[in-house]
């Protein structure tokens, strides 16, 4: 249980442990690798976009804020209107994306521009908030990967919440969302990767 009792970081800034976006290039590399690279357009420090790169794929980034990631392009995400890559793979500011400030227009820019696939990492209840109803019945969801471990973002202890990367890919032929759970192990068996 986190002991952090600290107010949320400023433009909500917290750096994606590696283990999560190993875990779910296990899932979903292949499918990266067949759109041919990637755009990471919440990068901070660059922690996602090293481990995409580590894996073997293109990867641009950008950023709000300049937070150190080398080459990321400093500019709103909101600034753009093409999408910078066929793929999008973020772990996005949740004061963007949730329902209550959000709206959730993260998801309809990223939507917007074209991508062909969008990957975003949050909270495993997301999807439950009755203000995203409307935006989820137009987008429906094609996978989602819950992680069956509690992420630590902070280094202060698990939160009380669980994660989950959910998915809306354009080529998605399911009728249905399919859902699979993660195991931490994943991200740490080299073989799978």
């Amino acid at each position: 249980m986190s002991t952090d009792t600290a107010p949320r970081e400023e433009h909500d800034f917290y750096p994606t442990p590696a283990e999560v976006t190993r875990a779910f290039l296990a899932y979903e590399g292949n499918r990266l690798r067949e759109l041919g690279s990637v755009w990471e357009p919440a990068c901070g420090d660059g922690a996602m976009k090293r481990e995409i790169e580590a894996f073997g794929l293109s990867c641009v980034a950008s950023d709000l804020i300049d937070r150190g990631c080398q080459g990321a392009e400093i500019r709103s995400f909101y600034d753009f209107s093409i999408t910078m890559a066929p793929a999008i793979v973020t772990n996005p500011p949740y004061c963007e994306i949730n329902a209550r400030d959000g709206r959730g227009r993260w998801l309809e820019h990223a939507l917007s521009m074209g991508a062909q696939y969008v990957a975003f990492f949050l909270n495993a209840d997301w999807p439950y908030a009755a203000g995203l109803s409307e935006l989820l019945a137009r987008n429906p969801i094609s996978r989602v990967y819950g992680c069956r471990w509690k992420v630590d973002f902070t280094g202060k202890g698990s939160p009380p919440q669980r994660n989950a990367w959910f998915i809306w890919d354009r080529a998605w032929l399911g009728e249905e969302t399919a859902f699979r759970l993660m195991d931490r192990q994943d991200a740490r068996q080299g073989a799978l990767l």
